[in-house]
């Protein structure tokens, strides 16, 4: 996708919610059925970013984590758009994916498309990343920013922090943008630092490494994390098709109990972890160095301290890392995301959002019966050094 064509990222996203019709996804939908139907034993199919967010799929794979549950799995399949993740998710090519988790409210509830959250991939992971010149969000003003899509919590946390310094988001294309108004593009993660490079945008929020990337080219610094601003956010998810968790109740279990213990490996060997990922890992699941992943993944003692002094972290406190993970779907946190959805600027159809009920919402989007169970089996929350408690109250503060 390249900014020269002003429309390319509207209509990317238009073709998108054509897809996530109830009539577009019907053929899908159909073909995801008769897969099914044919392939009872199929093997775990996962379709992935090459982000972080992708980390415990991923490591699940390379670490045989599946084969040890005593499932089968296939090389995960890399793409390259969000567009990609869903059509391949419901088409039945792939049936393990980890989804921005605004975007599968957009696709069960928007869409009708049968699929549930089933865990989370981790917590935080994203920034707010700016050109060299800015030093505060005012300065976005009159500008273009970059998005990865209108349902994520990108966009959420984005608009807050632009709310919260006065300015206004819009959606405006190559319309004319005012001094106090903030131009959303979309644009996909690869594409957004040669963007921020040419100067065609001012700044862009999204999943790492892309911001670790941004610092190492010098070509952007990191005005803000977003977990600075909502604490031990969920960005990703683990969603996976209704069918399998109704009818294959065994491996959808076990597909979780991979993706748990992938997670508590990764916390302990979070070097590791960034070289397996690396273009020098063996299987090369992403293009990224492994000094960039490891900036995000296993980053030095002193980093930390740069980032409160410049404002990036203002809630030193939290002491949150950059990215996290645990595998609980807290409801909590999916019934504050419906409400910041309902009060956010987000193109296309959104009408379905006011009918959204946070509470209701959080009971039939999640399916959390697995992984309480994979948790039990590993010692826990508290294995993962968050409480025992499967409730908590959600924290933002801009």
């Amino acid at each position: 996708m390249c900014l020269d064509d002003p429309h390319h990222s509207r209509r990317d996203f238009l073709k998108l919610a054509s897809l996530l019709t109830v009539a577009g996804a019907m053929p899908l939908l159909s073909s995801l059925k008769a897969r099914a139907a044919s392939e009872p034993d199929a093997p775990v199919r996962i379709g992935y970013l090459p982000i972080t967010d992708a980390t415990p799929l991923l490591v699940a794979h390379a670490n045989g984590l599946f084969e040890a549950e005593g499932i089968q799995s296939e090389r995960p399949v890399l793409l390259r758009s969000w567009a990609q993740v869903i059509e391949a998710f419901i088409s039945g090519q792939v049936n393990v994916i980890h989804l921005l988790s605004p975007m599968t409210v957009w696709a069960r509830y928007g869409s009708k498309v049968p699929a549930k959250v089933v865990a989370w991939n981790h917590v935080g992971g994203s920034g707010l990343t700016v050109a060299p010149n800015i030093t505060e969000v005012k300065q976005l003003g009159g500008q273009n920013v970059a998005i990865p899509f209108w349902y994520s919590i990108h966009n959420v946390v984005l608009q807050r922090i632009l709310r919260e310094a006065g300015l206004t988001p819009v959606s405006k294309g190559n319309g004319p943008v005012a001094a106090n108004e903030v131009n959303l593009i979309v644009l996909p993660p690869s594409d957004m630092p040669p963007a921020l490079a040419s100067r065609r945008i001012a700044g862009y929020i999204v999943a790492e490494p892309f911001n670790a990337l941004a610092e190492n080219l010098k070509v952007g610094r990191i005005q803000r994390f977003t977990g600075d601003v909502w604490r031990n956010h969920a960005c990703c998810v683990v969603f996976m098709h209704e069918h399998d968790l109704n009818e294959r109740p065994e491996w959808s279990q076990k597909v979780v109990n991979a993706i748990v213990k992938a997670q508590l490996w990764t916390r302990e060997h979070r070097a590791e972890a960034a070289r397996l990922l690396s273009k020098e890992g063996a299987n090369r699941y992403t293009p990224h160095a492994p000094e960039v992943l490891g900036r995000v993944l296993a980053p030095a003692a002193d980093e930390r301290q740069g980032y409160i002094a410049s404002g990036a972290i203002r809630h030193a406190g939290w002491e949150d890392k950059r990215i996290d993970f645990q595998p609980y779907p807290f409801p909590s946190y999916t019934e504050e995301l419906v409400r910041q959805l309902k009060q956010t600027l987000i193109e296309g159809n959104n009408g379905f959002l006011a009918e959204l009920d946070p509470a209701a919402t959080a009971r039939d989007l999640v399916d959390d019966r697995f992984v309480r169970n994979s948790l039990a089996a590993v010692g826990g929350l508290e294995a993962f050094g968050f409480p025992a408690a499967f409730e908590r109250d959600e924290e933002i503060a801009v």
